[in-house]
């Protein structure tokens, strides 16, 4: 890790402007190596700095959360969106925070948010085959096919050029399944159970790759990479 200006880092982290810097350590103790610092000019690295008395917000972030239904993954979308959720400041770092894919308004569950951007493409890429895991809530009884043609890898949606790969369904009840998918198609869970002529009433993520949220409440997360 090399050293950076002061003012760099508060900017990078969303703790202030370059501009504001200065002011902002009138403000605050900014201590370098325990010795509190005025100039924004100052160069120093990353571990060796303190805002009061707590160590700077790591220089990338990468968090699960437990997405509550009615929040939009977007940034400049209409509605409450989902960094609304976040401490202010991280709304202000630069590179900003962006989920990795998205998850529809009404659908809860794990997303992951990060500001990496060669981690966010490689977990978004087609070819990345990362499993996710879906509870579904049905509007209409299972007919007992289904979960024959979403593991035979060649159901082709309306608009898509190949079928989809494999996918496991787990049976809950009549209208309540687990379904793993490796993909990431628009609308692709509700889309499958309407080629079978049934409709998704409720959409819950699970796990994304080894990630779940089932010990956290909606709107709760937790940084990954701490």
């Amino acid at each position: 890790m090399s050293s950076k200006r002061i003012d760099a880092f508060l900017s990078k982290l969303g703790y202030c402007t370059r501009g504001e810097a200065k002011k902002f350590m009138k403000i605050h103790e900014v201590c370098v190596d325990e010795k509190r610092v005025y100039q924004p000019s100052i160069k120093a690295l990353h571990s060796a700095i303190t805002i009061d008395k707590e160590v700077l917000d790591p220089e990338t972030i990468t968090i699960l959360m437990h997405k509550p239904s009615g929040v939009v993954c977007s940034h400049d979308d209409s509605g409450k969106l989902i960094y609304s959720l976040l401490p202010s400041q991280w709304q202000y770092r630069n590179p900003k925070l962006s989920t990795v894919g998205r998850l529809d308004r009404d659908t809860t569950g794990a997303i992951l948010l990060t500001d990496d951007g060669e981690l966010n493409h490689k977990l978004t890429s087609p070819r990345s085959n990362i499993s996710k895991v879906y509870k579904v809530t049905l509007a209409h009884p299972l007919k007992g096919n289904e979960g024959d043609l979403f593991a035979s890898g060649t159901l082709l949606l309306n608009g898509e050029e190949k079928p989809l790969l494999s996918a496991k369904l787990t049976i809950i009840d009549s209208t309540t399944v687990l379904l793993e998918i490796v993909e990431g198609k628009y609308h692709q869970v509700k889309r499958m159970f309407g080629a079978v002529e049934n409709r998704v009433v409720a959409l819950h993520r699970v796990s994304f790759d080894k990630y779940s949220v089932e010990d956290l409440d909606e709107g709760q997360y937790i940084i990954l990479n701490q």
